[in-house]
């Protein structure tokens, strides 16, 4: 396993959100995340924790919903580890690395995508503080 993360700090500012403004520009972000990255619509959806047929919503730009802090947090960690991908690695691991199989510690030869498919938020956080700590940061 990766190892636990000792200070979280989306955790403490997360807030849901209603305002249609905002979710559009939240939903847009991940959306084109989730497109850099090349995912799938399932494991798209699995990683905003949503149906395949809300995920489809979003990706169309007709999602009517609100965010609430489960999807707000998901989507902080989704934007920072794209942010931290982009500051870390020039090349093709800027947009592969979360789908490359990873023999690291906590991956166990699984991509990122799968561990966080499967370990939900907590699992995010610590690939989110991984790619932070690689970058020389905490």
């Amino acid at each position: 396993m990766l190892e636990p993360i000792q200070y979280a700090p989306e955790q403490a500012a997360v807030q849901p959100v209603a305002e249609r403004d905002k979710i559009t520009a939240i939903v847009k972000a991940v959306v084109r995340t989730a497109d850099a990255w090349g995912l799938s619509n399932a494991e798209a959806a699995a990683l905003f924790d949503v149906p395949t047929a809300t995920w489809s919503r979003m990706k169309a730009d007709n999602y009517k919903g609100v965010l609430d802090q489960d999807k707000v947090t998901r989507a902080s960690l989704l934007i920072g580890l794209f942010k931290g991908l982009r500051l870390l690695f020039n090349g093709p691991l800027t947009y592969g690395w979360p789908k490359t199989a990873n023999a690291g510690p906590g991956f166990n030869s699984k991509t990122p995508v799968q561990v966080m498919c499967e370990g939900g938020i907590p699992a995010m956080m610590k690939v989110r503080q991984h790619i932070d700590a690689l970058r020389g940061g905490v």
